[in-house]
Formats: structure tokens, C-alpha cells, sequence
């Protein structure tokens, strides 16, 4: 696995969705802020403390969930740290993928860091010595009920520092021990309170959730390109983008969008204005602003929420060392992060949902402003893009039942001990989901877009479609007659998803 040199310092302050993905897909190296590590070895002689005192102590010296008043005696600690990392390793399905493990361990760290879980600070280094030499661990998808934390896809990194379980190492599957043995990582033989602090917190929906936020955030960008492309060959009415309609209701993403449309169809030849050609358009393009905007702003509130959880400690118990105490609490509830991944289901679900229409628009001869029908001027001999715009309605469609929420579902689990959980796993996985749905619709807009450019003359489009019809053309290149067009549209998938175009798109927008 090649590194990237750049460091992501961790504990020197909070991190951002950025520095996630910069771990996580960039491979930028790892390293831990000096300061927190004092934190983090305090925090540690506090537990040796209640060990030598035998004070009674949730997971430390008792069982866990329903055996929490089993009382476990000092010299079987660091048994039952290891019990409860095998026994709750039960993750089941495929596993995640290498960006998302990555992100997992990234984010156990930072929470680690913060000096109130009782762990030792060489457990921590021995995971950010995976994340640097490419150990990443085996964790199934799917098994957890977002409250207790994570805790069956955690015990599955958990086994891993141990040298148990499997893993990944240069491409390759194996045992867990022998991959962390080639990476010339030692395993750690838990101790005390340790198996806990590893597997009792949100870091594997939130990571998920990380990524898939920061992917909808760069989506809001690229379908605002689309839309106004898209706008543009079908000779859309400029004047619903006036900024004197959005400053009387002012909402922020609305703003923004009106914005962005007419700064990147400024110096178009296409757009018309009121009345030229027709009064008004239909929703899919006039009212972009106000679908996109709304969007925007719930990515806005999504974004602020993972940003607080990818810097909070969601162990239970926590050590307050300064307070000398130890608080069985319930920081490990998913709830927060549930709410608003099912928010980002329904926000990137909209985004594809008008796409989708705007493609319908782009095809149909009733309706795309003379472009050929289905956008080839053999028709009937070729198809053109008929059947692309089916594949988008199908990704609409499916968006639309996972768009279902989680987080109103709950089960009790531990024998009534666990009685609301937040299904926020789930809910993490249906929106990355989602979101990689909608970067396939918003691929095939672009497509379909730009070759409507082709019979409206591209040298007419404005300053910002011009370079989204550059882009594409980088990438794609244009055929009049029937060809294989999926492996294009994943071709501008990746490309749209690459973080160094995100920032170059992001350039041309206000």
C-alpha cells in the first residue's frame, strides 16, 4: 500500500470530514499529537487505581450488559477483556470496504485520544501503526444496532489488534495475525477495561456516514454543473435564477444554487429570458434552487452533526481523572447519528430524484427543444440514450425504498437491558448507498448533457458549463453511433468522486 507523506496529526485539534477522507482514500500517514498522549496515560493509571482498590466498575470489574452486576475479580480482567472480543465478533455479510475500515480505526483513535477511556496509549499507537502499514482489518457489514456502540462490526478490528481474525494486507485476505506479522505490526494482549474501550462506541456508523457526507456535499456541487448544463440545451428561462426571487426567501442553499446556475451560465448564448421562447420552465429546471438549496442545507446540518461525533468520546464508562470519578452513562447511543443519516438518505435521494427528470427532459422529442429524439439522429437504428435514462429511473427508484428511516425502528437486545437502540448502522449503510446511487444518476445527466451540447454547439454554452462540458469530454468522449456507454458512466463516477476534481469544481462555483 503506498502511503501518501502528508500527515494527518491526530489530537491536535478536531478533526474534519476532510481529514477523514485524506486517511481513509488519500493514505495520508497518521500521527498522534504529544499532548493527548499524557491525556490518554492518566487516564490509564486511574484504571490500574480502581484495579488495586477493587472498586466495583461497569466492564471493568463486572460483566457486560445484562451481567453488569456480575462482579468479576482482578486477576480474570484480562480474560474477560478477551471473551468479550471474541464472543461479540458476529458480524455477518460483505465487508466493508478499505476507505470505510480506515475511516473506522481513524475515528476510534481520535476518541481514544481524548484521555477518558482508561486505555493504554500503546493500544492506540498499535492502530495507527495499521492505518501506516496497511492492516485493515476484515469487519462485516452488518450486526450492529447503533447503541452499546458498534459492537459486534468493532470486535472484529478488536480481534485483529490482538493478532485474531482477518485482514487485508497488500490485496490479500488473510488471518489476522499473519497480516499484522507481515506488516511487522505487534498484536496487543488486552488488558483491563481495554476490549471495552474498543468496541463500545459509534465509529463504525459515523465513518460511514463521514464519507458518505463528504461524497454528498461534492454531489451537491457536481448536480448543480448538471442542472445548469442541462438548463442551458434546453433553452431554460434565466430570469427564475434572479437573485431578487431567492432574496425573499432566503434560504441559504437556495441562495447559493441560484447563484452558482448563474454564474456558470453567465455569457451563454443558450438561456433565454422570459417570455422569448416561454414564459416558464417546468420544475425540473426552474425550480432547482429551491430542490437543490434544501438539500444543501440539510447536507449543511448533516455535516455540523458528524463533525461534533467524529470529536466526541462515546464509551461507557467514562474516566473523568481531574473529577476522580468513573460515569456509566450513554454516550454510545447512536441516536444523533441516525437521525441524520436517514436525513442524508431523503437529502441525496432529492438530488437524484430531479436529475432523473431533467435526463427524461434531455431525451424526450416532446420535450428537449428539438434535440433529436433520445439524443441520436439515427433513431430507430440506434437507441441512443434511451435506456440510459431507464437505468436512472430504476437508481430513483431504489433510493426511494431505502430512503425508508432506520431510526424509527428499535429492538431490545441483553435481555431488556438494551431496551431503544438506533438502528444507525443501518441507517449509514442505506445512505452511502443512496449517494453512490445518485452519483450514477448525476454521471448519466452529465453524459446525456453534454452530448445535448454537441447539436446545440458547445462554443455557445456559458463560462462554468463550458468547463463542465470540458470535464466530461476529458473523460468521455463523444459517439453518435449505439456503443457500451456503462463503463463511462462509472468512468465519471470515479472521476466526480476524485477529491482534487471535487476542489477544481468547487473553484468554479461562488
Amino acid at each position: 500500500m503506498l502511503l501518501n507523506k502528508e500527515k494527518v496529526l491526530v489530537g491536535s485539534k478536531p478533526l474534519t470530514l476532510e481529514d477523514v477522507v485524506l486517511v481513509a482514500r488519500n493514505k495520508h500517514v497518521v500521527d498522534i499529537a504529544e499532548e493527548q498522549k499524557e491525556k490518554v496515560n492518566r487516564s490509564r493509571e486511574y484504571v490500574e487505581k480502581l484495579l488495586a482498590e477493587k472498586k466495583v466498575v461497569y466492564g471493568l470489574t463486572t460483566g457486560f450488559g445484562k451481567f453488569s452486576d456480575t462482579y468479576i475479580p482482578n486477576e480474570q480482567a484480562k480474560d474477560l477483556q478477551v471473551n468479550l472480543i471474541r464472543s461479540h465478533a458476529c458480524g455477518v455479510g460483505e465487508p466493508f470496504s478499505e476507505d470505510v475500515v480506515r475511516a473506522i480505526i481513524l475515528l476510534r483513535v481520535n476518541a481514544l485520544l481524548f484521555g477518558h477511556s482508561g486505555i493504554r496509549l500503546k493500544v492506540v499507537e498499535t492502530m495507527v501503526e495499521m492505518l501506516n502499514k496497511g492492516v485493515t482489518p476484515v469487519i462485516p457489514q452488518q450486526g450492529s444496532l447503533g447503541a452499546s456502540g458498534d459492537l459486534a462490526p468493532l470486535s472484529h478490528l478488536a480481534l485483529v489488534i490482538m493478532g485474531e481474525g482477518e485482514a487485508y494486507f497488500n490485496g490479500e485476505k488473510m488471518d489476522g495475525g499473519k497480516a499484522m506479522s507481515l506488516a511487522g505490526v505487534a498484536p496487543v494482549s488486552l488488558e483491563a477495561k481495554e476490549g471495552l474501550a474498543l468496541i463500545n462506541g459509534t465509529q463504525v456508523m459515523t465513518a460511514v456516514g463521514t464519507l458518505a457526507c463528504w461524497d454528498a456535499l461534492n454531489l451537491a456541487n457536481w448536480v448543480d454543473f448538471t442542472s445548469a448544463l442541462t438548463t442551458e440545451v434546453l433553452r431554460g428561462v434565466r430570469d427564475a435564477f434572479d437573485p431578487a426571487t431567492h432574496r425573499i426567501r432566503p434560504h441559504a442553499g437556495q441562495q447559493l444554487v441560484a447563484e452558482n446556475i448563474a454564474k456558470l451560465t453567465k455569457g451563454s448564448k443558450l438561456m433565454t429570458n422570459q417570455a422569448e421562447i416561454r414564459v416558464q420552465d417546468a420544475y425540473a429546471l426552474r425550480c432547482v434552487p429551491q430542490v437543490h438549496g434544501a438539500s444543501r442545507d440539510a447536507l449543511q446540518h448533516i455535516h455540523d452533526k458528524i463533525e461534533i461525533e467524529i470529536n466526541s468520546v462515546t464509551d461507557n464508562p467514562l474516566i473523568f481523572v481531574e473529577e476522580d470519578k468513573v460515569i456509566s452513562g450513554g454516550n454510545f447511543h447512536g441516536q444523533p447519528m441516525a437521525l441524520v443519516m436517514d436525513y442524508l438518505s431523503i437529502a441525496a435521494a432529492e438530488l437524484a430524484n430531479i436529475s432523473e427528470r431533467r435526463i427524461e427532459r434531455l431525451v424526450n422529442p416532446q420535450l428537449n427543444d428539438q434535440l433529436p429524439a433520445f439524443l441520436t439522429q439515427a433513431g430507430g437504428m440506434n437507441s441512443g440514450l434511451m435506456i440510459a435514462q431507464y437505468a436512472a429511473a430504476s437508481l430513483v427508484s431504489e433510493n426511494k425504498s431505502l430512503a425508508h428511516p432506520a431510526s424509527v425502528d428499535s429492538i431490545p437486545s441483553s435481555a431488556n437491558q438494551e431496551d431503544h437502540v438506533s438502528m444507525g448502522t443501518i441507517g449509514a449503510r442505506k445512505a452511502a448507498k443512496i449517494v453512490q446511487n445518485a452519483y450514477q444518476v448525476a454521471a448519466i445527466e452529465l453524459f446525456s448533457a453534454a452530448r445535448a451540447a454537441e447539436y446545440k454547439g458547445p462554443e455557445n454554452l456559458g463560462e462554468g458549463t463550458k468547463w463542465a462540458y470540458s470535464f466530461c469530454r476529458k473523460h468521455v468522449p463523444h459517439i453518435e453511433e449505439d456503443h457500451v456507454m456503462y463503463k463511462y458512466f462509472a468512468q465519471l463516477v470515479e472521476e466526480m468522486k476524485d477529491v482534487e476534481a471535487a476542489r477544481e469544481a468547487r473553484e468554479q462555483l461562488v
